[in-house]
């Protein structure tokens, strides 16, 4: 529970957490406030999102700039409603408000890095710093959107965060190996194959 984490917290060999997959709601309540007051790099997923979705301003006073929220457009929709509607209102004048201009506003909001989930994922940090990791056209990997690939992806951000990646790095960083995986595998890809696929991965990007 909450008091065994709070113990292990204070192991200072401990780089970074990833809460949310398969954590369930009330545990994530109960675990996600003692992370984040412990200040460590963290990544929070599905149900450490999801428990916030009824107020998701109690997530915002508790996260801090090690931080990395990694919602797909679901969970976004659930912690800025606001920010989600404006995605699909019509544009009546102007430029239309975008991917990149809502996880702007978002990771401004949250004060932490955002990693929109999607073909089109999007990062974003605080201060207006944001990119987009495409997995489209040539570097299409549709089979990519399966069962767990989503919890490897917290896995490989909190990963390079233990390494000492900079959160906005960390995140950039497994989003392109991530995809980088996926076509190497090719289709028929599940989640459990993605680790497999990352060792030949990157010995490829050292040679």
């Amino acid at each position: 529970g909450s008091r065994m984490l709070a113990g292990l917290l204070e192991d200072g060999r401990l780089g970074a957490l990833c809460l949310g997959p398969g954590l369930g709601l009330e545990r994530a309540r109960d675990l996600v406030p003692v992370t984040l007051a412990a200040g460590r790099a963290a990544v929070l997923d599905a149900d450490a999102l999801s428990a916030y979705s009824e107020s998701p301003e109690t997530l915002f006073a508790m996260v801090h700039p090690s931080v990395v929220l990694t919602p797909h457009d679901g969970e976004f929709a659930r912690l800025f409603p606001d920010l989600a509607a404006r995605l699909v209102a019509p544009t009546q004048s102007g430029p239309a408000f975008s991917r990149v201009d809502a996880v702007r506003a978002a990771a401004d909001r949250a004060g932490c890095t955002i990693l929109l989930k999607g073909p089109d994922t999007v990062i974003g940090a605080p201060g207006g710093t944001a990119s987009v990791h495409a997995a489209v056209y040539g570097r299409g990997a549709p089979w990519l959107a399966t069962a767990g690939a989503g919890d490897v992806l917290a896995g490989l951000i909190c990963g390079l965060m233990a390494r000492g990646a900079a959160p906005l790095q960390a995140a950039q960083t497994a989003a392109f190996l991530h995809v980088e995986a996926a076509r190497h595998f090719g289709p028929g890809l599940i989640a459990e194959d993605l680790a497999e696929a990352l060792a030949p991965v990157l010995r490829d990007l050292g040679d």
